[in-house]
């Protein structure tokens, strides 16, 4: 119960102290012709004063309310390492004990985990709510259990008790990072292209090891690794070449040392898509036929497609007496193409090309070496291949996926794809490409306008994902050495285009055919693929085969999980998989190996991992809050007035606010106001009697 004297006055304040000033003044004029009732003649005056302004003395009944303090606990990822996790947790049951013996005194406790989007440690957004959430008069103060590594230092706190840090870690720690300065996006393939990096020391380094070489490892798409000895503290430009399209997976290790604070930081993945400058693609026609612009006109629509195109019109046996003069422009350039520049394209097309005496065998046998080595060919069948002249009874029959029987089948039929062809990325899902009328989506059974012609294979190795009339092998692919080979058994595909019986996907069946020729990774038939959006992982495996698959996933911590994929569509097994943690994570199913980085590889939490006030003494000095080290022992929390000095060695201080709720107010007048008038009659009475005695 409080109580204090307010007014209610019957005149504005202006008006009373107008009033006060005149009564000085006569009161001032009576003493000054020296009259001895002055002074009463001034308490009349103060008591009608007084009257006029009504004095009430006002109570009220408070209940006081308690002192606020927010404990804000850091549990980010870098206070897991060394032996930060526990010393927070002794700090938290420390203050937590401390608090709970002051009077009148809670306690609002926050935990702070990894920010969403690898944010980092938004600790100083938690405490700005949670200071917003509470009356600002019952806030005593602020407690930080933190490596003091927060990311949010943009927000403002306005705090109005003491701050103070509670520092994990240990002033001998000491770390190495490997930090990705620049990385392109893009990369030419078989070209070099650098990215520059950076190894830096932080902490108390030991002398045998500051400045000193580390070891450095490379690895490409999972692949051998590549260790490398670089200087510390320095740019470094690293060269590499790109070997396959889409995406490339730059794996960077930085080995540990020991003492090494965490080995978080100690790697980087650069994704780095590859791309070709151009796709050399040579075309060799033989005998010109309705069709022959088929793949003219494909590999033509595609501006990075550089087509040489050779058409054999005039045989060597062909003599007629032309003039040689009117025959062709240029020679066939045959040693130029297939012995010098052969390695030069990505792609080999025979267009119904028989052996006619251009090709020398040996010509041929090269051909064969350029696949083994990495080449592409694929041979688009017509009559001559069933014929004594056909490419198979070269040195290039060793390597072709499938072999003649001389016989030539003339007959309408519809293509479609094979069993194998369904779960075979060239073909998949072919059927929603039939044409309007055609039964689109319907597996087995599309619509397509017939073919004509097939010359009949046999003993197919290799993939046959296409079939003909009664089952035969129509498109065949197989695996060379390094390279690969393709055969199609008709040259009727031009059907297709020309709207033949309502035509067919002949552009989308090509266009697949020659980018799986030419290794685009999207069109690869055995592929482990993963895809994040945000902490879900989806990951695909594409496979020929059937059977339940399984692929063991690799944490950045080294945990290990074990997920079942399940089929989602021929030959495409699937899984969704919830990842813990933003980092570098490993997938295998015992053939395929995969490396996938969600987020950074080294998160925002572990690019500085050495506990430091730096950041935060802006915010904590201002509020007379200051810093103390946890690995000198939890401290006692003490009560200080405000504007002292909130921190000391072993204790921390927070401020009373004795803050209080008003339940009841009571308003009594001090005297009614005929007493006041009554009071100044009776003085001014007193001064004239004093005055007239003289």
């Amino acid at each position: 119960m409080t109580g204090q004297i307010v007014f209610d006055p019957l005149l504005p304040w202006p008006a009373i102290w107008a009033l006060a000033a005149i009564a000085t003044l006569v009161a001032g004029f009576a003493l000054w012709r020296g009259l001895l009732g002055w002074w009463l003649r001034a308490l009349a005056a103060v008591c009608l004063i007084t009257g006029i302004a009504q004095p009430s003395l006002q109570t009220e009944d408070r209940r006081p309310l308690s002192d606020i303090v927010v404990l804000v606990v850091d549990e980010s990822a870098s206070q897991n390492v060394s032996d930060r996790a526990d010393q927070t947790a002794a700090a938290v049951a420390r203050v937590e004990a401390e608090v709970a013996a002051l009077q009148n005194t809670e306690l609002r406790k926050i935990i702070v985990a990894d920010g969403a989007d690898d944010a980092g440690t938004l600790a100083l957004s938690a405490l700005s709510q949670a200071l917003a959430e509470e009356p600002r008069a019952r806030i005593a103060g602020a407690i930080l259990v933190s490596d003091g590594q927060v990311h949010d230092l943009d927000v403002g706190t306005d705090m109005p008790a003491p701050f103070n840090v509670l520092l994990t870690g240990h002033a001998a720690d000491w770390d190495r990072r490997l930090m990705i300065k620049t990385a392109p996006v893009f990369g030419i393939i078989g070209e070099p292209l650098n990215l520059v990096l950076r190894i830096e020391e932080q902490g108390a380094v030991p002398e045998d090891i500051a400045g000193r070489t580390a070891a450095l490892t490379i690895a490409i798409d999972g692949g051998e690794p590549e260790t490398y000895s670089v200087p510390v503290g320095q740019d470094l430009d690293l060269p590499i070449v790109l070997d396959h399209g889409g995406q490339n997976v730059v794996q960077i290790t930085l080995d540990a040392q020991e003492g090494e604070l965490t080995d978080r930081n100690n790697m980087a993945v650069v994704q780095v898509n590859g791309v070709r400058d151009r796709l050399r693609v040579l075309l060799v026609s033989g005998e010109p036929y309705a069709g022959e612009r088929t793949w003219r006109n494909l590999l033509k629509s595609d501006s990075a497609v550089d087509l040489v195109h050779f058409t054999i019109l005039r045989p060597p046996e062909k003599q007629d007496g032309v003039p040689v003069s009117e025959l062709s422009l240029i020679a066939f350039p045959t040693r130029e193409l297939f012995i010098e520049k052969i390695s030069e394209f990505d792609l080999i097309i025979f267009d119904r090309y028989q052996l006619r005496g251009i090709l020398p065998a040996s010509y041929l046998d090269n051909i064969r070496q350029y696949v083994e080595d990495g080449g592409a060919v694929l041979v688009s069948a017509g009559p001559d291949f069933a014929s004594v002249e056909s490419l198979y009874h070269s040195g290039l029959g060793d390597i072709l996926p499938a072999r003649p029987t001389a016989r030539i089948v003339e007959q309408g039929y519809r293509p479609h794809v094979s069993d194998l062809g369904q779960r075979h990325p060239v073909t998949e899902g072919l059927e929603t490409f039939a044409p309007e009328g055609g039964a689109a989506g319907t597996i087995g059974a599309p619509e397509w306008g017939r073919w004509l012609r097939l010359v009949e294979l046999t003993d197919p190795v290799g993939q046959t994902i296409m079939e003909g009339p009664d089952a035969r092998p129509l498109l065949v692919l197989n695996r060379v050495g390094e390279g690969r080979i393709a055969l199609l058994a008709s040259d009727q595909a031009w059907l297709w285009s020309r709207g033949f019986e309502g035509g067919g996907p002949q552009l989308e069946l090509l266009r697949r055919l020659a980018h799986w020729m030419m290794k685009e990774p999207d069109l690869e038939e055995e592929a482990l693929t993963a895809e994040a959006e945000g902490q879900t992982l989806t990951i695909t495996r594409r496979t020929l085969t059937e059977g339940a698959r399984e692929v063991t996933v690799t944490a950045p911590d080294g945990t290990e999980t074990v997920v079942q994929l399940t089929e989602a569509a021929p030959g495409r097994y699937r899984a969704e998989f919830q990842v813990p943690e933003i980092g570098l994570y490993r997938m295998t199913d015992g053939d395929l190996d995969r490396v996938m980085a969600l987020g950074p590889a080294a998160p925002k939490e572990f690019e500085e991992t050495i506990a430091s006030e730096d950041k935060l003494s802006p915010l904590v000095v201002p509020t007379n809050g200051g810093f103390l080290r946890l690995e000198e022992g939890a401290p006692d929390v003490r009560r200080v007035r405000a504007g002292r000095p909130a921190i000391g060695r072993g204790w921390i201080g927070i401020t009373p606010r004795e803050a209080y709720q008003t339940l009841d107010i009571s308003i009594a007048p001090l005297l009614p106001a005929w007493a006041f008038l009554m009071v100044a009659a009776a003085l001014s009475v007193a001064a004239w009697l004093r005055e007239g005695r003289r």
